[in-house]
């Protein structure tokens, strides 16, 4: 059952790696649960938690005794307050910066499995220099010292972080250019324009631009393999009901497999992208996919590594290094290999 409790945002995509199972012990395939037993979880309606689509589409939650309902939420914000108010168990969510500054003041829920990464190599969102700006002498990321830089989300944002990765690469930081809050679909006028220098932009922004010879790819390919978005479960859920988390965990890394390679464009995968994405067909097709891990590894490195780079921007409300064990728990992804074996490229 869909419930719809605000308007959708538009779809990102996905894609995936072929797996065979690799060599070693397997323990059985976990017994459905009898009674099935309700699990909520609010998401946005986005392509990167298209495993939790895939495994409610094709019967895996069913297979392994949960009876699933997903609420369509408007942002993550809106499934971390449903979590902390209990009324559903786990939330879609993006990883933001005033989640680090909850987690540290105790936020009780916790990072169970992976949503969508980012690709491994031809990420769609780009650093892009303006034609101006260019012909001005920026031809490198080390070039853009001192220079307007456009990013959608402002301060503490996914954006922020991209670009403070690419900043890295030539030992320079946020503090060495001049962040501008720009919204995604005005980065292309802004380039063109000239009210910024630089911009951090994806498609149909990204192509946009390109398209139009008013910018070129500056920097690409920032983080990849990077987890922007996670499934989370609530404190509650993950202490009392830990026999459903393991089987939600399992559905989704059976769903996981079942989306590599040519299997990612199936009917049986389409059909439930598109029952619970604002998307089409074609547009999935088109667009640049993500990567679904085969064994829902959590990047635990990535993870720090964002928390890292908001601290030391003077983002969080804190200043030293916080205990991962506050926002991660692995023991689900874990079970699920287990029980399914795991999977290699």
């Amino acid at each position: 059952m869909i419930r719809i409790l605000n308007t959708a945002i538009g779809a990102v995509a996905a894609m995936a790696l072929t797996v065979s199972l690799a060599s070693g012990v397997r323990a059985a395939e976990p017994a459905p649960l009898n009674p099935p037993q309700k699990v909520k979880i609010a998401y946005v309606p986005i392509m990167k938690f298209a495993t939790a689509y895939v495994a409610a589409g094709r019967g895996l939650f069913k297979k392994y005794g949960l009876d699933v309902d997903f609420e369509k939420v408007k942002s993550g914000t809106e499934a971390i307050a449903f979590l902390q108010q209990g009324t559903v168990d786990v939330g879609g969510i993006a990883i933001v910066t005033s989640l680090w500054n909850s987690w540290n003041r105790g936020l009780d829920i916790r990072i169970i499995a992976p949503g969508g990464l980012e690709p491994l190599k031809g990420s769609s969102t780009d650093l892009l220099v303006s034609k101006k700006a260019q012909e001005a002498g920026v031809k490198t990321v080390a070039d853009l010292k001192g220079k307007r830089i456009g990013s959608a989300g402002g301060p503490g944002s996914g954006s922020e972080y991209l670009i403070a990765k690419a900043l890295e690469r030539v030992h320079l930081t946020i503090r060495d250019v001049n962040l501008i809050n720009v919204s995604n679909p005005d980065i292309p006028a802004a380039l063109a324009g000239g009210t910024i220098d630089a911009g951090l932009a994806g498609p149909p922004y990204s192509t946009q631009a390109l398209k139009a010879g008013d910018a070129a790819v500056l920097a690409t390919d920032l983080t990849p393999g990077l987890m922007t978005v996670a499934f989370v479960g609530s404190g509650k859920f993950i202490k009392e009901r830990p026999q459903v988390a393991e089987r939600f965990v399992v559905a989704l890394t059976e769903a996981a497999r079942m989306m590599q390679g040519d299997q990612y464009l199936s009917k049986e995968n389409m059909d439930a992208y598109l029952k619970y994405t604002t998307s089409t067909e074609a547009a999935i097709k088109a667009a640049k996919p993500a990567v679904y891990d085969p064994n829902q590894s959590i990047p635990v490195k990535g993870l720090a590594d964002i928390e890292r780079v908001h601290r030391e921007n003077g983002r969080t409300d804190y200043d030293k290094p916080i205990d991962l064990k506050k926002v991660i728990d692995e023991q689900f992804v874990e079970k699920a290999i287990a029980d399914l074996g795991k999977a290699k490229e």
